[in-house]
């Protein structure tokens, strides 16, 4: 699929996730086959813009294009003016984001709040559209609740204001995460809008990105939560899609590989404090399924400093490849 000018390599996304798509784990996808990446939301408060999160959240360097910054925001003026920095700062695509559940970005009328707002939807993407000079895209949910389902309207609204791409996440904001995604509304939406649409929500193996696509139209999936300590669903899906037969899974060598450049990676990105820190949840994401998970987790969790929890790391994966290579 295109967005604009630029051709993705296939039909995978990553979603952007907040304290999740960092720049390692951003590249750590689109070597693993993310078609496209996105980054973590970023506020468009010209008061938030200068804070150590914001500085690391809008960090681009070195990264595979095409660049994609997802900015979060109610006013159209400050909007388009956090557009225009992005794209100063080297974004090459703007995505905006209209479909975080959080409280707190609901009750600052960011996010998925403004799906009540359809008048206020069309004034941010109008502005938005004319400020950027390159193209934008959105992302909602369904509607606010199951009563008030307008995606389609919304996709209309977004059509009209000259976006390039929408995806929908298949629940409402007073769903959450909980429950299980609907693709219906995905569906009645492709059918409504001529640009791209892109199915999330619950796409967790190859084999359900088939059949989301199947059921809705959409023109490819995004992955969110299912990526997160296994970087290489990326792959995996992209396998399935292209030739109808399922990748073999990475082994215990490999996987323990990818963990330790990730980590490399944060470390460098963060510094060791921070670096150490972030680790924690993603040793706990690749090795939750591990019989020997937790006590991995309890030991990682202790240590402070990054020479000790890479020697943890790497201790327990040569454990399991052991294991593995006698099994086979």
């Amino acid at each position: 699929m295109r967005i604009g000018p630029h051709q993705l390599a296939n039909r995978t996304l990553l979603a952007p996730m907040a304290g999740v798509t960092d720049r390692p784990f951003r590249r750590l996808c689109r070597t693993l086959g993310a078609g496209l990446t996105v980054s973590e939301m970023i506020s468009a408060d010209p008061r938030l813009r200068d804070t150590p999160k914001s500085r690391h959240r809008a960090d681009h360097a070195d990264e595979a294009g095409p660049v994609v910054v997802q900015l979060a925001g109610a006013d159209p003026a400050m909007l388009a003016e956090a557009a225009r920095r992005a794209v100063d700062e080297g974004a090459e695509i703007v995505d905006l984001n209209m479909g975080c559940p959080a409280r707190k970005v609901c009750s600052a009328w960011c996010g998925s709040a403004l799906l009540r707002d359809e008048a206020l939807v069309g004034r941010i993407l109008a502005a938005v559209v004319a400020a950027a000079g390159v193209p934008v895209t959105l992302k909602i949910r369904t509607g606010w609740d199951r009563s008030r389902r307008n995606a389609v309207a919304i996709a209309r609204i977004a059509e009209a204001a000259g976006v390039q791409a929408l995806t929908v996440h298949g629940r409402t904001r007073a769903d959450a995460f909980r429950g299980a995604a609907e693709y219906r509304t995905i569906a009645r939406v492709k059918v409504a809008v001529a640009i791209p649409v892109i199915a999330n929500g619950d796409i967790t193996t190859p084999e359900r990105a088939r059949a989301v696509l199947e059921c809705t139209g959409a023109d490819a999936v995004m992955i969110g939560r299912a990526a997160q300590g296994r970087p290489w669903i990326f792959r995996e899906i992209d396998h399935y899609l292209r030739t109808g037969h399922a990748a073999p899974p990475p082994d215990p060598v490999e996987v323990g590989a990818i963990l330790t450049v990730h980590l490399e990676q944060l470390y460098a990105f963060y510094g060791e404090y921070t670096g150490v820190r972030v680790a924690r949840r993603h040793i706990g994401w690749y090795v939750r399924r591990h019989p020997d998970g937790a006590a991995l987790r309890a030991l990682v969790n202790r240590t402070e400093r990054a020479v000790e929890q890479l020697a943890l790391v790497t201790e327990h994966f040569a454990a399991r490849s052991d294991r593995w290579a006698r099994a086979a």
